[in-house]
C-alpha cells in the first residue's frame, strides 16, 4: 500500500471515476490547464481532455448552472469552487434549483459542487469559510466533509455516484498535511448517511 495526501486520495478518486464512467466531467476556475488551485485536478486535462476537464470563467452561479444542464443530460459533472468562500454566489441556484429539481420537475441532478473550506492556512476572511451550515437544512442536498485520506477517496466516489447533489467540502489544512495508507487495486467506497463506529469507548460517546 503506497502512503498518499488527503489531496492526492481526492485526485485518485476522480481519476478513478473518470476513468470507470465516461459520462463523469470536471469543470471550474483554472480546473484543466493550471491543474486546480491547489492542484487536486492537476493531470486531469492531460488525460481525459478538454471536454470531460473544462476551464470555465470567474462565475460560481454560471458553473453550477451548466452542471445542473449536463446533469439532466445523463452527465455527471464535478464542480470546482476555487475557495468554497464563493459558493455564495451560487446559493440561490443550488437551493431554489438544483437541490429540487429532481423533485419538483422530476429532473435528475447528480452534480457534485466541490472545493476547499476551512482556515489556519493564512487564508484571510474571504478564503477561510467553513460553507456547510448555509446548506445543511436544504431538502435535497447531501453535504459530506471528509476528516480523513480514506474518505477523502471513498466520499468523492460515493458523491459521484449518487443521484442527488452533493456539496463535497475540503478542508484545505488537511490537504498535505494528512497522510496514510490507501489499499491499491481495491474499491474504496465510504457509503454517504451511513453511520461508523471508528472506535468503540466504554465511558463516552462522542457523534460527529
Amino acid at each position: 500500500m503506497a502512503e498518499v495526501t488527503y489531496l492526492e486520495a481526492i485526485r485518485q478518486g476522480l481519476w478513478e471515476e473518470m476513468e470507470r464512467d465516461e459520462r463523469v466531467l470536471v469543470l471550474g476556475e483554472d480546473v484543466g490547464t493550471y491543474g486546480g488551485a491547489f492542484k487536486v485536478t492537476e493531470g486531469l486535462q492531460q488525460r481525459f481532455g478538454e471536454e470531460r476537464v473544462i476551464d470555465t470563467p470567474i462565475s460560481e452561479t454560471a458553473i453550477v448552472g451548466a452542471a445542473a444542464g449536463a446533469a439532466h443530460m445523463g452527465l455527471r459533472p464535478v464542480c470546482e469552487m476555487q475557495f468554497i468562500d464563493f459558493i455564495s454566489c451560487a446559493y440561490s441556484i443550488l437551493t431554489n434549483y438544483v437541490a429540487t429539481a429532481r423533485y419538483r420537475a422530476g429532473l435528475s441532478t447528480p452534480i457534485v459542487v466541490r472545493g476547499p473550506s476551512g482556515g489556519y492556512v493564512r487564508g484571510g476572511p474571504f478564503h477561510s469559510q467553513n460553507a456547510e451550515a448555509a446548506f445543511c437544512h436544504t431538502p435535497g442536498l447531501k453535504i459530506v466533509c471528509p476528516a480523513t485520506v480514506l474518505d477523502a477517496k471513498g466520499l468523492i466516489k460515493s458523491a459521484i455516484r449518487d443521484e442527488d447533489p452533493v456539496l463535497y467540502l475540503e478542508h484545505k489544512y488537511l490537504y498535505r498535511r494528512l497522510k496514510a495508507q490507501l489499499p491499491e487495486g481495491e474499491e474504496v467506497l465510504t457509503p454517504i448517511g451511513q453511520a461508523r463506529v471508528v472506535r468503540a469507548g466504554r465511558d463516552l460517546s462522542i457523534v460527529t
